[in-house]
């Protein structure tokens, strides 16, 4: 079950969307390593696809970039690659993206990195009422407004989802 606000820890995520004025609501539930979206989705009680996953990538010449995609969805990354004007898109390893995002995976928010990085989002998250976005600990999710996302990230809208 998930509680709220007087148990969520302070994260710097939390801290970024408190600075940028952003409305956002705590949810805590059960963490389950490997369990991803689904597990979340189940234990809040919400549709999957309401749920973003913040994901570590990197182009052909190691920059890091952020992808928010749909819980349900995978990213294509040689279509992430046409949008995005590079050669090449892949996964990070999660000791590189740990080290890049500043957060463990699993626990990876796309507020409060530890250095600023482009960020690409699938556009039709942009479609629906609220989301649920990691808060950058494993377990911790924040309810957020998508047009929140737009405006303290600004991140260049891809349709990469399949």
């Amino acid at each position: 079950m998930s509680r709220t606000e007087h148990h969520a820890p302070e994260t710097p995520a939390t801290r970024f969307l408190k600075q940028h004025r952003v409305t956002y609501t705590t949810h805590l539930y059960s963490y389950e390593p490997h369990g991803g979206t689904k597990v979340s989705a189940r234990e809040l009680d919400v549709d999957e696809h309401a749920i973003v996953k913040t994901l570590v990538m990197e182009d052909e010449s190691g920059a890091p970039l952020i992808v928010l995609m749909h819980g349900d969805r995978k990213v294509s990354t040689k279509e992430l690659a046409r949008q995005a004007g590079r050669k090449r898109i892949e996964p990070c390893t999660p000791e590189v993206a740990n080290r890049h995002s500043g957060y463990l995976v699993g626990g990876t928010s796309p507020f409060g990195m530890r250095k600023r990085l482009p960020v690409f989002l699938e556009n039709s998250i942009v479609d629906l009422p609220l989301v649920y976005i990691n808060g950058g600990r494993r377990g911790f999710l924040l309810g957020i407004s998508p047009q929140e996302i737009l405006r303290v990230l600004q991140p260049q809208l891809v349709s990469a989802g399949i």
